[in-house]
């Protein structure tokens, strides 16, 4: 069996939670197979740890911590979290959803135990806090087959003064007041014909064993949570998709390129949208200097970006910057996960939409020509690519670095008629389609079927930002997801 990390989060009951360990270490699959299990045990001082549990108690602080908590546990590679708290099971869902671990369900464990020894529509009695009884947290999970009891007003102030009160159960008094005031609740929920009463506060394993020798059917929710997280190893969450953003390369391009994702997500509300991770990093060395003049080298910039997005649970990376992508065969070995490749895209793209055309023009800078990658993608699909003559290639520079170019601020003017001198030089030599290979450059002419000539012709432009963004957004479907993620040593190329 391979060795399966359990990280069990403390403070929030501290008697609850050492509990719990406890009785994770003597279970019984533990002992049989001692090196298939590894236990981590987290516990930091949480400020509302006495707080009685009364209806109108905030969840806001017990949130963060947990949160923190799990981060916490996620860093040092645990499998599984455990987390020995019933009114934190109240928002599991919202920490499950920010986390890649997945959070073991407590409930779901209760459940399945009192599916074995329960009969349908049986009477379930529960001791729980006020805030959990109002939750309705045990109605989520058993109303459908059982019902659902709690103690009478009276007895459930007794149940809130045997956990929080100075002599209970938070407070490490296990005998005592603590005890019968429980077996009191207990009693009242017996009179209500309970079959068995179920723990809807950890503390109740604490004394659980002295109140089922009094003759109560009290189930051990710790020993049953810790049997069912060993025996069954925990399924990770859905993974839901988050698009990492190598950004910066350029500022503006970067922010065009978050627009098109936006605009190509089929939405109704805010949370159909997909995740993004944006490192804004400027000081990424530029990427046409290197290639055309061996200034700094921008590869372990781009790298360290990369990892960056990849440690805040990226499931895959852009990089909207297409010299950026003379770069990329280099790095994407040492990633866990895949950078999409925006050329290849691009590429695929056109010959789906316009066939083997020849040939297609190319507006990019001197250093993506130079690197001749997109060259070698578009070789390798049957297209011809198609450059600006030097004077014209000179104009595209212009449009990009000059003094009123596109990464100076400017769409209008000079840079503008610059890229239009060099869109119609291609077009005049025989491009029926034109890829504006630069992520600037749709800045100042978009994507269009119909760019109008003077000639009174026109000529398709392409945007591999735009095209970029679709496949992104392609790719957050799930079936797209898995596929990304058993390919991570390959740039991706799944048509959308």
């Amino acid at each position: 069996m391979k060795q399966h990390t359990f990280g069990v989060i403390g403070g929030l009951g501290s008697l609850a939670g050492a509990d719990l360990f406890f009785k994770l270490v003597r279970s019984e699959p533990v002992l049989a197979e001692q090196d298939a299990f590894h236990f981590l045990f987290e516990q930091h001082p949480f400020r509302d740890v006495r707080a009685p549990l009364n209806v109108t108690c905030s969840m806001t602080a017990r949130k963060l911590y947990v949160f923190q908590m799990c981060q916490s546990l996620a860093q040092r590679e645990v499998n599984s979290i455990l987390l020995p708290c019933f009114a934190s099971h109240t928002f599991r869902e919202e920490l499950q959803s920010e986390l890649t671990v997945p959070i073991v369900d407590m409930m779901a464990a209760l459940r399945r135990h009192v599916d074995r020894i329960a009969t349908k529509g049986a009477v379930l009695g529960v001791v729980a806090s006020d805030f959990v009884r109002r939750s309705g947290l045990f109605e989520r999970y058993f109303a459908d087959r059982y019902d659902i009891v709690y103690p009478g007003g009276l007895d459930q102030a007794f149940v809130m003064n045997a956990i929080y009160g100075e002599d209970g159960v938070k407070a490490g008094k296990l005998e005592g007041h603590a005890v019968e005031h429980l077996a009191h609740a207990c009693e009242s929920l017996q009179r209500q014909g309970v079959e068995w009463i179920l723990p809807g506060v950890t503390e109740l394993s604490l004394v659980c064993q002295v109140l089922q020798r009094r003759g109560y059917p009290v189930l051990d929710g710790n020993a049953i949570y810790a049997e069912h997280a060993v025996s069954f190893t925990a399924s990770g969450p859905r993974r839901v998709f988050k698009l990492g953003i190598v950004g910066g390369v350029g500022p503006a391009a970067t922010v065009d390129f978050m627009d098109k994702v936006v605009r190509s997500t089929p939405a109704s509300r805010d949370q159909d949208h997909i995740k993004m991770v944006v490192e804004q990093n400027p000081q990424i060395p530029d990427r046409t200097a290197h290639l055309l003049h061996q200034e700094a080298d921008p590869t372990v910039s781009l790298y360290a970006t990369c990892k960056r997005l990849e440690s805040e649970g990226a499931s895959a990376i852009a990089i909207p910057c297409n010299t950026a992508h003379a770069f990329v065969q280099d790095i994407q070995p040492y990633l866990a996960i895949p950078i999409v490749n925006m050329l290849t895209e691009t590429i695929a793209f056109i010959r789906s939409q316009y066939g083997t055309v020849r040939p297609v023009g190319l507006l990019a800078t001197s250093g993506t020509i130079a690197s001749g990658v997109y060259h070698e993608t578009a070789t390798a699909a049957g297209i011809t690519l198609m450059t600006p003559s030097e004077p014209f290639q000179e104009r595209v520079m212009s449009a990009i670095y000059g003094e009123h170019g596109v990464k100076a601020g400017y769409v209008d003017g000079a840079c503008r008629e610059a890229l239009r001198e060099a869109i119609e030089h291609l077009a005049l030599a025989g491009a029926k389609v034109i890829i504006l290979g630069c992520t600037e450059l749709p800045l100042i002419y978009g994507e269009t079927t119909a760019f109008a000539l003077a000639n009174g012709k026109s000529v398709v432009l392409v945007d591999p930002t735009a095209v970029l963004a679709r496949h992104c957004v392609g790719l957050a479907q799930p079936e797209k997801l898995a596929l990304a993620s058993e390919t991570p040593s390959e740039c991706v190329s799944v048509s959308a």
